[in-house]
């Protein structure tokens, strides 16, 4: 009863809010006379805090430009979460576009779309990324990707790294790549299990709104961010080099928050 409850106020609010704060962004994206950062940031927050999503952060976003974050993908709430906490923008699945209320928000917040299964539209792809890159936008790449289970993680792919590496001939200089982990390990304070990690997963084809009501009603989840040290891309790095270190950065700041949670 009560996570029906839950359920039904959260989507009220939701439905509520969001058309006039879409408004506001698409005045914002279309005459330059608002900021086109602030809707995102803030109607990420509002959902962190209507699905019950509670975030703990350890250390911050890199200060330097063009940037590149590269991080785990466990669930589509991850998106939310790197919302709420910085003005990014998102590197994501073409498929996206067309989920709603998320896919037209994704779209005003000029995320870049890429189509994985078109390995030969590779180049092309990246180089819009590299673009938005040195257009100053923070762009956050899932490196996976694809979603997995919340207990470990997947190799990193390395193909769309050669977005800095076109930066780099775009601007010179270097490219900074900072590793970003998403843990999530409690519900309702108790720690998760291989089990309970599951609950807040979102794997693979998975639909989304009986996993959106699910966590609606369900609530109080921890998790943890954790913005690892930046690491400089300069001209001549290997994208495949780069791939693996900062995979193997994320993947133990992913271990240690799931081995002991703050």
């Amino acid at each position: 009863m009560i996570g029906t409850v839950r359920e039904t106020l959260a989507l009220a609010i939701l439905a509520t809010v969001t058309p006039p704060l879409m408004l506001w962004q698409t005045v914002a994206i279309r005459t330059r006379l608002l900021n086109e950062h602030r809707v995102p940031r803030l109607w990420h927050r509002l959902a962190t805090r209507l699905l019950g999503l509670r975030v703990r952060v350890h250390g911050e976003i890199a200060r330097e430009r063009p940037l590149l974050i590269a991080a785990n993908h466990i669930s589509w709430t991850d998106i939310m979460v790197l919302g709420s906490l910085a003005d990014v923008h998102f590197i994501a699945k073409s498929e996206v576009a067309g989920w709603p209320v998320l896919g037209t928000f994704s779209r005003l917040q000029r995320s870049v779309y890429v189509e994985r299964e078109r390995p030969r539209k590779a180049g092309e792809q990246a180089g819009a990324i590299a673009t938005r890159l040195t257009d100053g936008a923070p762009m956050v790449l899932f490196a996976e990707g694809t979603t997995s289970d919340g207990n470990k993680m997947l190799p990193f792919k390395s193909t769309l790294f050669a977005a800095a590496q076109m930066a780099l001939r775009e601007n010179g200089g270097t490219v900074t790549i900072q590793p970003v982990a998403i843990a999530y390990t409690r519900l309702h304070g108790m720690a998760m299990g291989r089990r309970e990690r599951v609950h807040a997963a979102w794997i693979g084809d998975q639909p989304l709104l009986p996993h959106l009501r699910m966590l609606l009603r369900e609530g109080a989840i921890d998790l943890e961010v954790h913005f690892g040290a930046p690491i400089e891309f300069a001209a001549g790095g290997d994208r495949k080099q780069i791939a693996r270190e900062v995979e193997s950065r994320v993947r133990a700041m992913m271990a240690a928050a799931l081995r002991q949670p703050s």
